[in-house]
């Protein structure tokens, strides 16, 4: 198949892909989909077992979470968190560079075992060997570069632990999607945090996750249009210029 009709073919697929979201709104995610609902139906195997008796649910020396006086922080999988997200970072970076460079060649045969002279008689009219080769360059080139960033972002997102590792760590995930008319918004955060960051309401601010994943975007008509097309960014890699 040539080239050419290959990138026809996926332009038309692409095509096809977005023509079929054309008047609907974007879908949301099933909860029961996602790993944190596998992880608060699947608990680990070493819960304690509850009594059977009715009157262990209302003593205040339960051993469970539902008790009056026990911490209620997330501490095993399937139990849930809070985490809390502050961005506000600033960046600005300046750059610049230049280059000159100039050089020059001179190639000459005067005196050589009288070869010039006997050969110079055949040359073409002008010709000599006291001048074979007289060529000179120069190059110059400069650059300025400015990036000047701010990013800032305040969001509150429930988490859910979906594995303890063997020192204690907790690995946590949570997603969240809101939808407003056609565009959806979506949050994901991941990472692993100590039992001990988790403070008493049961919150972990995002600089406590060590490996942090923050993914703030959406889909929809808004970010439709805020992206290039795929002509453009085609011919963004293509072009040499």
């Amino acid at each position: 198949m040539k080239p050419a009709t290959l990138l026809c073919l996926m332009l038309a697929a692409a095509g096809c892909s977005r023509a079929a979201n054309i008047g609907q709104a974007p879908e949301l995610t099933s909860p029961r989909e996602t790993e944190e609902f596998q992880a608060m139906t699947n608990p680990p195997l070493d819960l304690p077992l509850n009594s059977g008796r009715p009157e262990a649910a209302a003593s205040l020396w339960a051993g469970t979470q539902s008790s009056l006086i026990s911490d209620r922080r997330a501490a095993i999988r399937g139990d849930i968190l809070t985490v809390v997200i502050a961005i506000d970072d600033e960046a600005t970076i300046s750059n610049s560079s230049g280059r000159n460079r100039t050089s020059s060649e001179n190639v000459s045969i005067p005196q050589m075992v009288g070869i010039p002279q006997r050969l110079g008689e055949k040359l073409p009219e002008g010709a000599s060997f006291d001048n074979l080769a007289d060529a000179s360059s120069s190059s110059s080139y400069r650059g300025n570069g400015n990036i000047s960033r701010r990013d800032q972002l305040t969001l509150r997102v429930a988490a859910t632990v979906v594995d303890t590792l063997p020192n204690g760590t907790l690995q946590i995930q949570g997603t969240q999607e809101v939808r407003v008319n056609f565009e959806l918004r979506e949050l994901t955060v991941s990472g692993f945090v100590r039992p001990a960051d988790i403070d008493r309401s049961n919150e972990i601010a995002y600089d406590r996750i060590a490996g942090a994943r923050i993914s703030y975007g959406g889909r929809g008509q808004i970010t439709d249009v805020q992206q290039p097309r795929y002509g453009q960014q085609i011919a963004d890699i293509v072009l040499p210029y």
